[in-house]
């Protein structure tokens, strides 16, 4: 079975830079796309990044140019690069992988932005 595992959140200051790193495990992870999402309390689950297995990314708008998405295919990892953090940023961020029709999340990271 596939098993996503997250890491690197905590607190940080606006205006800082935190690093995210997601392990996976059970797949072909080479052939695989993945992805960084995040939940705020009261909100709906939102894409924040991803990357395809050939190496293409996308942003959502809100972070394009303060976050960077990253894959080692070597290491079965992805990571994000957050810098220019806002509170607005806070949230639970989950790693996302997508195998043909099917998803696989993580337990997700909290990562809590202050002003």
């Amino acid at each position: 079975q596939v098993q996503l595992v997250e890491s690197g959140g905590g607190n940080v200051q606006a205006g800082g830079s935190l690093r995210l790193f997601c392990a996976a495990s059970g797949s072909i992870f080479s052939k695989a796309g993945m992805g960084w999402y995040r939940q705020a309390p009261g909100k709906q689950r939102e894409l924040v990044a991803v990357i395809t297995s050939g190496g293409t990314t996308n942003y959502a708008d809100s972070v394009k140019g303060r976050f960077t998405i990253s894959r080692d295919n070597a290491k079965h990892t992805v990571s994000l690069q957050m810098a220019s953090l806002k509170p607005e940023d806070t949230a639970v961020y989950y790693c996302n992988q997508r195998i043909g029709p099917y998803d696989y999340w993580g337990q997700g990271t909290q990562v809590t932005v202050s002003s």
